[in-house]
């Protein structure tokens, strides 16, 4: 699958920014993802008052995956409320790196890199695999 609409994906990303759960920092963030199937998943930030429990739009997006029939991501993008691109925070990668692996393309400020970029030496499932034998 070589043909990506990043448009699309912005789109998508900014329309489910407009419904993110955000009252106490005012921060709303939309995700889209292409999967391998060639849906589109998508995901907004959910936070809560005890803040700590608060869910990154990612979180929402892989649960999406899951829920409408698994995959891997391809292709991912992310916004906030103005409909600017951001960066997922750490344990975000590690959630796309879990779900899209080395070759998940990424949509960034500087551009589209990969995900092996934008997560150097990921640690994922294959190191789990290799110490419990």
């Amino acid at each position: 699958m070589t043909d990506i609409d990043w448009e699309e994906l912005r789109a998508a990303s900014r329309d489910i920014a407009t419904r993110a759960y955000a009252p106490y920092s005012d921060y709303q963030v939309g995700c889209a993802a292409l999967v391998d199937d060639g849906r589109v998943v998508v995901g907004c930030n959910v936070e809560n008052a005890s803040y700590g429990v608060g869910l990154c739009a990612e979180c929402g997006l892989v649960s999406q995956l899951h829920a409408t029939g698994g995959g891997r991501l391809v292709a991912f993008t992310c916004c906030n409320k103005l409909g600017e691109r951001i960066m997922p925070c750490g344990r975000c990668r590690q959630l796309l790196f879990e779900f899209g692996g080395n070759d998940l393309l990424v949509d960034t400020p500087q551009g589209i890199l990969p995900m092996r970029e934008v997560l150097p030496q990921a640690f994922g499932p294959t190191d789990l695999a290799a110490v419990m034998g």
